[in-house]
């Protein structure tokens, strides 16, 4: 991981981070936005200290851990990453309701092109403030976007001290076994599921 002085990573901020997608993905994750040192390296989750990449390996779904520079290389393996807010910032927290909503509307529009399984919304809070709905919590929804069916996980931010990687990795495997199509009902794709009802608290700041 280079290192960059704090007026680099300023530097980054507002900056785009190009999308790691492809058509008829099994999973697409959806992060917050991007933040400082994921848009000075154009890698997502590339914050030290973030567990998505672990938890990731950890869950099942990458043979080994992936280097956030490896990103590429999760298209192989039927997935992807996009963010719900384009634009880089050094907290979640300096995001408008106004850019939740309309990266909400342009998220369900880049869905519908992609067609993926699943689309997993990596953050409750994000979640909820993008698509309206105050209530949900970590695990499969009841929204569709086209054929695709939506998964919110627990944001992976080192901040969010109430979930460790091990228990992220459960939810996250919960979600793969859904994605591979070797579970049914309750047991891993409806809503309903042992890890259906209330979800763990979210810190706001989110950096990647």
């Amino acid at each position: 991981m280079p290192r960059f002085t704090p007026a680099q990573l300023e530097a980054a901020r507002d900056r785009l981070v190009p999308d790691v997608v492809a058509p008829d993905l099994r999973v697409l994750f959806c992060g917050i936005n991007p933040g400082l040192m994921t848009a000075a390296t154009g890698h997502h989750f590339a914050r030290p200290g973030n567990r998505f990449w672990p938890v990731l390996h950890l869950s099942g779904f990458t043979p080994r851990l992936l280097k956030p520079a490896e990103q590429q290389e999760l298209l192989s393996y039927g997935l992807g990453i996009t963010n719900v807010v384009a634009r880089a910032t050094a907290r979640a927290d300096e995001l408008t309701a106004e850019e939740y909503r309309e990266g909400g509307r342009l998220l369900a529009e880049k869905t519908a092109r992609l067609r993926p399984r699943w689309l997993a919304v990596v953050g409750v809070t994000a979640y909820r403030a993008a698509f309206d709905e105050r209530k949900a919590q970590v695990g499969p929804q009841e929204r569709t976007i086209g054929d695709t069916r939506v998964w919110v996980l627990p944001n992976p931010s080192g901040l969010n001290a109430h979930w460790t990687a091990a228990t992220m990795a459960e939810e996250f495997a919960r979600l793969r076994v859904a994605a591979d199509g070797a579970a049914s009902g309750a047991e891993a794709g409806a809503p309903g599921g042992p890890a259906d009802g209330a979800a763990p608290p979210v810190r706001a700041a989110e950096p990647r």
